[in-house]
């Protein structure tokens, strides 16, 4: 990336908070590396140099800093002049992508070389793709170090290292001591069996609309799944067949507190890169309102909610059921036919707990099972049948791909999945910013409400091309209008 170093000098002077999570300042003398709003006394110019990831920082031999915590700054998405390839290597890194297999790996199912990628990450990126992956598993074990009481075993494989072997030698290569050093509490540990949970601070850029985001989630609430009260979310989760909950509010500061409850640790990393998709931690409303401020309309529906994200979903299966049961019916219809098909397919929580009592079915569970019955039309049941038996034939089915264009060809070619579908798929579970449902009443509706004209799907798509590549804000707003 390229940083000026004066501008950058200048932002951590004043310790700008706008910065935070942008880029890391290194300092030469110390050999550590630090968010632009660390409070120590700021270094000389001369002595820093500035990285725009923490894993280039790391890479080039510098460690956390243990007072201003790395791990605590806001995880924002990949930068907008990024290669496609290598934002979408970094979405595939969160979700856990080299845990089991290697950049070579990756970059096929990006549709790139191996060797291409790997340059591409050291060009743009200043690290390699292992090191970013190395480097998320180092700030959550220190993030887990320093928020919880677990012993320093169960935040290894929390974290995910395959060894505690590995993760001591990790930490007393960058800190030189052992992690236990590192925490400042004098608390006994909690083992992860006796506690039960883990509780963490997820980190946002503000302004956040979290009384939208409840309200989105609130409408589509499927009894039994998930719960939304007072001004929290909890839902039932299945991790590899492994049952759990979640529950999210807000936390201190900007930060949504979330409360991972499921039986083996080492699902944590999964599980908190699915909370960040499914609430679009990642996106920086400042520099969307920016991108939006050529548009009038898009600008007053900024100014009026600044801080609305995107919702995403816990699981792609599951968001394309919903979606096919939410084809040309009210969202509470759909909601109650979901209602319907998780009580009769879905799987009993092992412990239930207040009011959450399944999972939702998984691809198998429903691939040949007969849900005509559940009262919609047989072309929709046959629908649902379809998506359950490709995503059996293709497990990644619903994973980012190489391009928004090749996920909508690839979505429909599934019997009964059309250009709508596909598009709100891509939208809130592959994370494509510019997926656009064009042809969607609602979207239609809100513009001629807008601009007091009417409006046809192919019109509206062509006055979407001034919003690209962030079409897919554009239409939360538009919904949100109507």
């Amino acid at each position: 990336m390229n940083l000026d170093h004066d501008a950058c000098y200048r932002a951590i002077s004043v310790r700008d908070a706008r910065y935070d999570g942008r880029f890391f300042t290194a300092v030469k003398t110390t050999r550590i590396y630090c968010r632009p709003v660390c409070p120590a006394r700021t270094p000389l110019s001369r002595n820093v140099t500035f990285f725009g990831s923490a894993a280039a920082a790391q890479e080039a031999g510098f460690h956390p800093c243990l007072r201003c915590r790395p791990e605590t700054a806001p995880d924002l998405g990949p930068p907008r002049e990024l290669p496609d390839s290598v934002a979408r290597a970094l979405a595939l890194i969160e979700a856990g992508a080299l845990d089991d297999a290697g950049v070579d790996a990756m970059a096929a199912r990006l549709g790139v070389g191996d060797r291409q990628l790997r340059r591409l990450f050291r060009q743009h990126l200043g690290a390699s793709a292992v090191a970013v992956a190395q480097t998320r598993r180092v700030l959550l074990a220190k993030q887990l170090i320093h928020e919880t009481q677990l012993p320093m075993a169960d935040i290894a494989f929390a974290s995910g290292f395959g060894s505690i072997r590995r993760f001591n030698e990790t930490f007393l290569a960058l800190f030189g001591r052992a992690p236990g050093a590192l925490r400042r509490s004098a608390r006994p540990d909690v083992p992860y069996a006796a506690q039960g949970e883990i509780k963490l601070l997820l980190r946002y850029r503000p302004p956040y609309d979290w009384a939208a985001m409840l309200d989105f989630l609130r409408m589509r609430a499927i009894p039994g799944m998930e719960r939304v009260d007072g001004d929290g979310y909890a839902r039932t989760v299945s991790v590899d067949g492994m049952q759990g909950t979640i529950s999210v509010r807000p936390g201190t500061g900007n930060a949504l507190q979330a409360t991972v409850r499921v039986a083996r640790v080492n699902a944590l990393p999964t599980i908190i890169a699915r909370i960040r998709r499914l609430f679009d931690l990642g996106s920086d409303p400042v520099a969307l309102a920016a991108q939006f401020a050529h548009d009038p309309v898009m600008a007053a529906l900024i100014a009026a909610r600044p801080g609305l994200r995107v919702p995403g979903a816990w699981d792609g299966f599951e968001l394309a059921m919903r979606a096919v049961l939410g084809q040309q019916i009210t969202v509470s219809a759909a909601i109650r036919l979901a209602g319907k098909l998780v009580a009769a397919h879905g799987a009993w929580l092992t412990q239930p707990e207040d009011g959450l009592t399944h999972c939702f079915p998984e691809p198998p569970a429903l691939a040949h099972a007969e849900l005509a019955g559940l009262g919609m039309p047989r072309s929709r049941a046959a629908t649902l049948s379809a998506v359950a038996a490709a995503a059996v034939a293709d497990p990644r089915l619903f994973d980012p791909g190489s391009s928004l264009e090749d996920a909508v060809k690839r979505l429909r070619a599934i019997r009964g999945i059309g250009e709508w579908t596909a598009q709100y798929i891509a939208l809130r579970q592959l994370r494509e910013p510019d997926a656009f449902p064009s042809a969607d009443i609602g979207l239609i509706r809100a513009l001629e409400k807008l601009e007091a004209r009417p409006y046809t799907p192919a019109q509206l798509l062509a006055r979407s091309d001034s919003w690209r590549p962030w079409r897919a804000y554009a239409a939360q707003h538009l919904w949100s209008a109507g």
